[in-house]
């Protein structure tokens, strides 16, 4: 018998999020905590670094897509998670485009290898 599978987890724009919502990546908790936070202007980085370790330590949760600029905000929790699971991904948004260099997961994986690997 397969075990439950895991949410994915969205930090974002209200756009970014309302996408994924309709696509229906929303979930609640048994305490009803949702598996998203539509970031705004006046959301406070303490709040976006708060969801994103509750996110961290949800065991129902194996991915959490963020966008890349509000990633910025909190980088520096970003790069402290190790584990593989939950994925963190840092995608773009629709004012702000994908920039691979800020992607500290591509970072890493970059790391791994050298030029002589791929000849």
């Amino acid at each position: 018998m397969a075990g439950r599978g895991k949410l994915i987890a969205v930090i974002g724009d209200e756009d970014t999020c309302t996408g994924f919502l309709l696509g229906g990546v929303g979930e609640l908790n048994k305490n009803r905590k949702p598996n998203f936070l539509v970031v705004e202007k006046d959301t406070s980085v303490t709040e976006i670094e708060e969801t994103f370790k509750s996110f961290l330590s949800r065991n129902d949760i194996g991915i959490i897509l963020i966008n890349q600029f509000i990633a910025e905000m909190i980088r520096h929790a970003i790069d402290g998670h190790m584990d593989s699971i939950p994925a963190v991904l840092e995608i773009p948004s629709k004012e702000h485009p994908y920039d691979a260099s800020k992607d500290s997961i591509l970072r890493r994986a970059k790391g791994m290898f050298s030029a002589e690997d791929f000849r």
